[in-house]
């Protein structure tokens, strides 16, 4: 990054300088539930008094607008091409969530560009709209964006359900951001489990290998149980936290907003949202041609 670049970011506007939340939600691969963690999180959140925005950076398949049924006229391809501003994009979900919606069956907006990420930091940095907690919803996989924005996040969730595959890919994205990103804390949400005991088995599971293998450290954070309101809401084109707000889910995910809610934001000057930034449009050169192997 520039000095230009990064001199930049230092105007950020978050007014009275408040420390924004950064959480990346990934899970190494698909099917295991993440963006629903990530929008009825985000809701629940939203229900305690927290503005919240979800980033959508499943830059080629995009499916938080879908999931919840909203129409978005304009998308982030629209803010790297220089045509829209961030806040113009935001379209609002359930409980007033804003939503930076991605676009979905483009291949040109999987890897970013140098340009595009210029034009990234530049959209971020001349926000006007406030909010406590930017929730970025990760693709599947271990895609250099991927890695690069649960690299920024100040707190990285990883969603795991009791599949081996689930349980491998995420092994791989944790050992991939650990040995090459500087990332050693990760947080767990087990999902889709019949049990809380179930839930801490699957936790068990994935610590044994990452303490076999890795210098990290796990938290498990939530066990989010099995839920047919679940599929009911998603008929209905509602979240479970709406629909059923007394659902054995929906409980979990208020539990988990309690939580994030009492985690610590790090001092860093100028708000997180400027390290957030800037910590994504690095690019470690070292590992620059690998990770996604």
């Amino acid at each position: 990054m520039t000095q230009d670049q990064a001199s930049g970011l230092r105007m950020m506007n978050q007014p009275n300088n408040e420390k924004v939340k950064v959480i990346a939600v990934s899970g190494g691969k698909g099917g295991v539930g993440k963006t629903s963690v990530s929008i009825n999180t985000a809701v629940a959140l939203a229900e305690k008094g927290k503005r919240v925005l979800i980033l959508d950076a499943d830059l080629g398949l995009a499916n938080v607008d879908v999931m919840l049924g909203i129409r978005a006229e304009k998308n982030l391809s629209h803010v790297l091409s220089g045509e829209s501003e961030l806040d113009d994009v935001i379209v609002r979900g359930p409980k007033g969530i804003g939503i930076i919606p991605a676009t979905s069956g483009s291949q040109t907006m999987v890897e970013l560009t140098p340009a595009q990420h210029v034009g990234l930091i530049r959209a971020f940095s001349e926000m006007r709209t406030q909010f406590d907690v930017l929730i970025v919803d990760t693709a599947a996989g271990i895609s250099d964006m991927v890695l690069s924005f649960s690299r920024a996040s100040q707190d990285v969730l990883i969603v795991v359900c009791d599949e081996p595959t689930s349980i491998t890919d995420a092994y791989a994205l944790i050992k991939i951001l650990s040995r090459e990103h500087g990332v050693f804390r990760f947080k767990i949400v087990a999902n889709m489990v019949r049990s809380l005991r179930e839930g801490m088995e699957l936790f068990a599971k994935l610590s044994k290998v990452t303490d076999r293998f890795l210098d990290v450290a796990l938290e498990l954070v939530a066990t989010v149980p099995y839920d047919d309101n679940v599929r009911k809401s998603v008929r209905k084109q509602k979240l479970v936290v709406e629909a059923f707000p007394k659902s054995p889910s929906t409980i979990a995910y208020h539990s988990l907003a309690n939580k994030i809610i009492s985690w610590p934001v790090p001092e860093q000057p100028g708000g997180h949202l400027e390290f957030f930034i800037e910590r994504l449009v690095q690019r470690p050169d070292h590992h620059e041609g690998n990770v996604s192997e």
